[in-house]
């Protein structure tokens, strides 16, 4: 998380340019390019004031994805500014299996999915600086709302989905350190707390 004092348009450019430069210029995910290219993508930013807060929001944006045509908005970032439960991974992780929980309650599973990213991103069993966690850090913490059935569409098209995370990891590991600095380090030294 940046400054307080970010705009809604600081944030959305900083994600536009994680999306640009590392999710689809490094293929992080192979079906980023699309939706991005066609403006299908929902940029949502919320200062909430408490997690009760970010979940209501979080089950508003839900709706409106499921109320929406995919030729309109084929996937939303709910971005999480100036909150500061939301700062620490563990924090905001605990809060993403609350949004689970609500997405599973509110019968959209099988529908809807949600993904997680923050700029602490760690996997379970990693160390804190593990390349592996990069896959998963965003400028701010995220929570990307996605179609099953665009997902699924997405899956079937590869050749080889599984190979994904693998693929992934590698080509973190192959760029060179001020590469990598360049795409995500920015965020990492404004987020070293916790």
């Amino acid at each position: 998380m940046n400054s307080p004092e970010d705009s809604d348009i600081i944030i959305i450019t900083a994600i536009e340019r994680w999306i640009a430069e590392a999710v689809i210029g490094l293929n992080l995910c192979p079906f980023a390019h699309a939706p991005f290219a066609a403006g299908q993508i929902r940029h949502v930013v919320c200062r909430p004031a408490s997690p009760e807060i970010l979940i209501e929001v979080f089950a508003q944006e839900l709706e409106h994805l499921r109320q929406t045509a995919p030729e309109i908005c084929e996937t939303t970032l709910l971005i999480v500014a100036d909150a500061p439960f939301a700062k620490r991974f563990r924090d905001f992780n605990d809060l993403t299996g609350v949004a689970d929980d609500l997405l599973v309650e509110l019968g959209h599973e099988g529908e809807l999915q949600l993904a997680s990213f923050h700029p602490q991103f760690q996997f379970a069993g990693t160390q804190k600086n593990d390349v592996s966690n990069f896959t998963n850090r965003a400028p701010y913490p995220v929570w990307h709302l996605l179609r099953e059935a665009s997902v699924t569409r997405a899956v079937d098209a590869l050749p080889n989905p599984d190979a994904i995370y693998e693929r992934n990891i590698a080509t973190l590991r192959n760029l060179e350190e001020a590469h990598r600095l360049s795409l995500f380090g920015t965020y990492a030294a404004k987020n070293r707390h916790g």
